[in-house]
């Protein structure tokens, strides 16, 4: 039985994706515009946080992660802008 290749995405394609998750759009809606399954942008996800991401790793908490990532989220807005 004959499997068929799989699909590779740049990265570019990866990045814009997360980003469209940064600016607040739900998974599900942003998997189903780009094709996609939505455990793939999960991880995506995941992935663009590095390796600091995850139960292991430490996270930032405070005031100031709370404003770096709100300017993330204002920085991918203007972008799309």
């Amino acid at each position: 039985m004959s499997q068929k290749p799989r699909k590779r995405y740049t990265t570019e394609f990866k990045a814009q994706a997360v980003e469209l998750l940064v600016t607040g759009n739900p998974v599900q809606q942003v998997a189903d515009e780009l094709c996609i399954n939505s455990n793939l942008l999960y991880k995506w996800r995941l992935d663009s946080l590095g390796p600091q991401a995850g139960s292991a790793g430490p996270r930032a908490e405070g005031p100031d992660a709370d404003d770096l990532l709100s300017l993330r989220r204002e920085n991918a807005v203007l972008r799309q802008e």
